[in-house]
């Protein structure tokens, strides 16, 4: 009975965090219809990868009040929408509404707030510690922005590892394909001397006499892959300048307080714990 109870406590308390903030949760549950809607079109439609996209989808929007509750952060509002609108984007407008496919940089400055969204986790996480009573590292504003740089950088890599393998095993196409109209290959060298052979003006290519019809050479995922760290390394980057700069200068009207989590009041779920400790007394 003890771990139903702890269980049912955690979800009170997710509830508070989904509901304590007007704004966020007039956006998280216009999201919620929105995406619940479109999973029941997906369902009937018979379009299962599609219903489970949408599911996966409401699981990552409750994300931010679960962490909240698990790592006893808060997550500031606008950074909190920012979030929900990413996962709403990538998900639904850039996976089911093809809009990875109908706007070509839709995908590219997905990254490029993914990778300053990140570089901001990794600020919070050593500005966290450096606040903790017992743990205080009193980092440079320098040493602060490349921790946040690299923290975001080292996500994307790792995010980029994962594309790959999905697309390696399971036979997606995460990494997008590129149409090129040259290429430069050593591996084409008659001789053998790892002399790069250059082909321009590259107008069709055919596999098994038909042709392509796409107008070039198709590169499968590694300009795709190399331009997603690059915008990724474009986001973490302006981050850790505005780190730097609010490190530096501690301006407290400085923007990024919008967007860097802190430590959780430990007070914020008194009133929860006495009502349960209420309730058991009177059983």
């Amino acid at each position: 009975m003890a771990g139903k109870e702890k269980r049912h406590e955690f979800w009170k308390k997710v509830q508070i965090e989904l509901t304590e903030n007007r704004s966020t949760f007039l956006v998280y549950s216009g999201m919620r219809v929105v995406v619940i809607l479109m999973m029941v079109l997906q369902f009937f439609n018979h379009n299962y990868e599609n219903t489970f996209l949408c599911l996966l989808t409401l699981v990552l929007m409750m994300m931010p009040s679960i962490l909240q509750v698990t790592l006893k952060i808060e997550f500031p509002t606008t950074l909190e929408i920012i979030i929900l609108c990413f996962i709403f984007a990538a998900e639904i407008l850039g996976e089911i509404q093809s809009f990875y496919i109908h706007f070509p940089y839709w995908d590219t400055i997905l990254h490029t707030l993914n990778g300053f969204l990140c570089a901001a986790i990794g600020f919070s996480l050593v500005e966290i510690l450096n606040r903790h009573k017992r743990i205080q590292f009193n980092l440079s504003p320098v040493f602060l922005a490349i921790v946040a740089f690299s923290f975001s950088m080292t996500i994307g890599v790792l995010w980029e590892f994962f594309e790959f393998a999905m697309d390696t095993f399971f036979k997606l196409d995460m990494q997008k394909d590129t149409v090129v109209n040259m290429i430069s290959s050593t591996y084409l060298d008659p001789t053998k001397h790892n002399l790069r052979v250059l082909i321009p003006g590259i107008e069709e290519v055919a596999i098994n006499g038909e042709p392509l019809g796409v107008g070039g050479y198709l590169d499968i995922g590694l300009i795709d892959t190399m331009m997603d760290l690059v915008v990724n390394f474009i986001g973490a980057f302006v981050f850790a300048i505005m780190g730097y700069f609010y490190m530096k200068h501690q301006n407290r009207k400085n923007v990024i307080l919008n967007l860097v989590p802190t430590p959780q009041k430990e007070d914020k779920y008194e009133k929860l714990e006495e009502e349960e400790e209420s309730k058991e007394e009177k059983e």
